[in-house]
């Protein structure tokens, strides 16, 4: 395993840096949306515009990796990503914002596909599993600091999105000076909708609802939190509670998700994270009639924080909650075909997600943020308790939760031990 974090640490490096612009690009956007006084409806579109580009990339950069190469594409689209954050700074606008946003969601999309075609390039059967668990490892942390670089300049000056650029160009440098050669690339296959569906309902409406209820959340926590009035480093602190507590609530879910019938942990997981969304409503001080943030003391701003933080983790394992499900009706072969299907199913939700959600936001107020995540894990939930009744359970003892990162691609799913994938001759 040292030996190919040795020969690999140029990847992780430039990933890592990645990340890191990444994580704080979203939220400035969402942050200067908010100074700019861009309505719910047009920042939602402007967040919006990120996965609609995520979504058409992850369905057509493979063609274009297989007929121009790794090191091209690569190239190509970190300059694009590079160049879209600069646009923001030059044309304040939400138009423009929002085909900008679809240019980072397609170029960022394409650069996954390159790292992890290159990380299944380097592992083998014996250490694929010790590779993911580093690459969920550095996104987490690149994310989460990411966040807290809203701190480095004001979000209405330009210089955090030169910052950014900066950070994208540079996360270059380590990986188009590796020496390796890249691999070839191997176009993946999926189960389509209607044949996942048929297989397993409740695990088709959940990955569905969890592409509306995710894109939502990281895309427009930070525009709630603008609007409540918190202060930089407090927009920053919640976003980096939010993005931990989601990487480690992964551990012990997944966990009891192994020991039990998955199901109830998702019924679990999405009625106690509707609870806490419902939680963080009440502690805020807000009604029905009048919605926004109404705290005067710190013991309730703390409870705030800690609602949501717990909120956040039982929510994003959700993602891989349901791809474990899936799982567990499909036999080793297509479990990366499955989760390929899944992630389509994830991305159609998650198109609409920034843009439903702050329609929300716009006809009842600031909270219609939490009242919208609200209903769809209510959603999940009921669906659940629907689907018990319909069928028992089962157990594949083929298939266990594996930690992944939210960003993953078919590509880097063939890093989970559990998929049948032959790396022997690598």
């Amino acid at each position: 395993m040292f030996k190919i974090l040795k020969s690999s640490w140029a990847l992780f490096t430039g990933y890592f840096i990645l990340m890191v612009a990444h994580g704080f690009q979203g939220n400035l956007l969402g942050v200067r949306s908010v100074i700019e006084e861009f309505n719910f409806i047009a920042t939602g579109s402007i967040m919006s515009g990120y996965f609609v580009g995520y979504f058409i990339g992850a369905n057509s950069i493979p063609n274009l990796v297989s007929r121009v190469g790794h090191i091209r594409v690569f190239a190509a689209l970190a300059s694009m990503a590079s160049l879209s954050i600069l646009i923001h700074a030059v044309f304040v606008n939400p138009i423009i914002w929002t085909m900008a946003r679809f240019i980072t969601g397609f170029a960022l999309v394409g650069i996954f596909i390159v790292m992890e075609s290159w990380l299944n390039d380097r592992a083998n059967n014996r250490t694929r599993g010790q590779l993911l668990s580093v690459y969920m490892f550095i996104t987490l942390i690149g994310i989460s600091l990411g966040s807290l670089l809203l701190n480095f300049s004001s979000p209405d000056k330009y210089e955090p999105f030169i910052l950014i650029s900066l950070l994208l160009s540079f996360a270059l440098i380590p990986i188009l000076l590796t020496k390796r050669k890249a691999p070839k690339f191997k176009k993946q296959g999926f189960i389509n909708i209607k044949g996942l569906f048929k297989t397993s309902p409740l695990a088709t409406v959940s990955m569905f609802c969890t592409g509306l209820i995710h894109s939502a959340l990281f895309s427009l926590g930070a525009v709630y939190a603008a609007k409540m009035n918190f202060t930089i480093f407090e927009i920053s602190l919640l976003l980096f509670i939010i993005t931990v507590c989601g990487g480690l609530f992964q551990w012990p879910i997944g966990y009891f998700s192994d020991k039990s019938d998955r199901r109830l942990i998702i019924i679990i997981c999405t009625f106690v994270a509707a609870v806490f969304a419902f939680l963080a409503i009440y502690v805020s001080g807000a009604s029905l009639e009048n919605m926004y943030l109404a705290i005067s003391a710190d013991r309730n701003k703390i409870l705030f924080f800690l609602f949501f933080g717990i909120y956040a983790g039982m929510a994003i394992p959700l993602f891989t909650l349901n791809l474990a499900y899936v799982n567990d009706y499909m036999e080793k072969a297509k479990f990366v075909s499955a989760g390929a299907g899944m992630q389509i199913i994830f991305g159609l939700g998650a198109m609409m997600g920034p843009f439903l959600c702050s329609t929300l936001m716009s006809a009842f107020g600031t909270n219609g943020f939490f009242i919208y995540l609200l209903i769809f894990h209510l959603i999940i939930g009921l669906f659940g308790l629907y689907r018990i009744t319909r069928r028992e359970a089962v157990e594949n003892p083929d298939n266990t939760f594996t930690p992944l990162p939210r960003n993953i691609t078919p590509a880097g799913l063939e890093l989970d031990p559990d998929a049948d994938v032959d790396l022997s001759s690598k």
